[in-house]
């Protein structure tokens, strides 16, 4: 057994995990069921694979090993094995784990369920108390200035999950069907900066390669300054506030398009290419970290509904994006999605940007969930 000094609570299944799955085995039993009809199950079965990254770093930098080893039970207990994982290597004195390929395997006799993935690629977060935290904290301060994409993580994690995409292509005939995520047999899943990571990864082969592959975002960062209205305002004053700055800034977007009209069509043949793919986005409506997503699908659906057309001519369309193209640099922002199903959690009792929230039933949590589709 680990010692009490290397013992995490958090990090231990048994302690930390989602109880309302493990009580339906029953004292003893090896896994727990998971019903791949559910959303509720879904949701917390990729919650738990992310947090298994996390806990896979912090047994290798605990030296736990062996029985020692925290992070097993996060996705053995679901029915899944460790295939391999991704490494950051920015530091060359050693190797930061940042993400886990994991591959499931139904129960002895038992066939796949239709809408159970085959492979599950996870990303896990910042972790703060981590020794190298600083690398993390760096690629944290990249999100804010929307060069992620750029850095050497995020060509790791894209690398990672098209290799095994054409590992899956060569041996069985496809990794999923093109346009449609029903039968996509694998899955992303990150949490925070690791949330970033996965969209990046799924937005690449969607576009590049038209592989729709389901995702699950956990609290994924979009800075903006719209939570800073709600804290300066009455609630009622800062939703017209917004509504009223979404709508005036929908109008200069529509007009400058105009004016770059070859930036707006080439965002229009994107969005089209993206609108199949919908991740799952699950956020607090605290968390002010990833509030501007939040904000954005909600006022987009907003201008929608009072000026369709201007909304439809402009939702492709960012201030600093049209800036670069006239320079003759085109470049896309993270956070225009064309179509997403967006869960937002009203509870008062949760850490607002914590993973664990995300593995509790949907009756704990107060979520709400709505559909956004390109085209409108």
């Amino acid at each position: 057994m680990a010692s009490s000094r290397d013992f995490d609570h958090a990090d231990c299944f048994d302690n930390s995990g989602p109880v309302h799955m493990m009580a339906k085995n029953g004292a003893g039993s090896p896994r727990t069921v998971v019903d791949w009809g559910k959303e509720e199950h879904r949701r917390c079965v990729a919650a738990c694979l992310v947090k298994g990254v996390y806990i896979i770093e912090n047994d290798s930098t605990r030296r736990r090993v062996h029985t020692n080893a925290l992070a097993p039970p996060w996705w053995e207990n679901f029915g899944f094995n460790l295939l391999d994982v991704i490494r950051d290597d920015s530091d060359h004195d050693d190797q930061f784990i940042i993400g886990a390929i994991y591959e499931h395997v139904p129960p002895l006799g038992e066939p796949a369920h239709p809408l159970s993935p085959h492979y599950v690629v996870a990303f896990r977060g910042t972790m703060i108390s981590h020794p190298k935290a600083l690398i993390d904290l760096y690629l944290d301060a990249k999100i804010m200035v929307n060069t992620l994409k750029e850095s050497k993580r995020s060509r790791l994690a894209n690398t990672a999950v098209k290799k095994l995409v054409a590992t899956i292509d060569k041996g069985m005939g496809g990794a999923c069907g093109h346009g449609t995520a029903g039968s996509c047999i694998v899955w992303l899943a990150g949490h925070s900066l690791g949330a970033s990571l996965a969209l990046d990864v799924g937005r690449a082969m969607m576009v590049e390669q038209g592989y729709n592959l389901p995702t699950f975002l956990f609290n994924p960062p979009q800075v903006s300054p719209t939570p800073a209205i709600d804290v300066l305002l009455p609630i009622k004053k800062a939703q017209k506030a917004k509504r009223d700055i979404y709508a005036v800034s929908y109008f200069v977007k529509a007009g400058l398009g105009k004016v770059l009209n070859p930036h707006k069509e080439r965002m229009e043949n994107l969005f089209k290419r993206l609108s199949p793919w919908a991740p799952e986005l699950y956020m607090h409506e605290r968390d002010v970290i990833c509030k501007g997503y939040i904000d954005y699908f909600e006022q987009r659906q907003q201008v929608q509904e009072r000026f369709r057309a201007v909304a439809t001519s402009a939702m492709t369309l960012s201030y600093r994006d049209m800036f670069f193209s006239m320079f003759g640099m085109e470049k896309e922002q993270p956070h225009l999605l064309p179509s997403a199903r967006l869960w937002k959690s009203t509870s008062k009792d949760e850490d607002a940007h914590a993973l664990q929230q995300w593995w509790k039933p949907m009756g704990e949590q107060s979520l709400s969930v709505r559909r956004y589709s390109y085209p409108l």
